[in-house]
């Protein structure tokens, strides 16, 4: 997700305005502590205009391997 901010000339505080949630929000999913909701995944990959699969990598969180 940081990749396609920076490619988009968005910093953190614009993105975290354009979707309606904290800056500290847009940090923990570009960190990958935080899950969106969907409401907000696609809001995200709306403003970036693709797909929410090519903004977010979902992983099984089961212990199966």
């Amino acid at each position: 997700m940081k990749e396609l901010r920076e490619k988009h000339h968005l910093t953190q505080e614009q993105l975290a305005q354009k979707v309606g949630v904290r800056r500290e929000t847009i940090l923990f999913l570009e960190k990958g502590k935080y899950n969106p909701s969907l409401k907000l995944a696609h809001d995200i990959a709306k403003v970036f205009g693709v797909t929410i699969e090519e903004v977010f990598v979902f992983k099984e969180e089961s212990g199966e391997g």
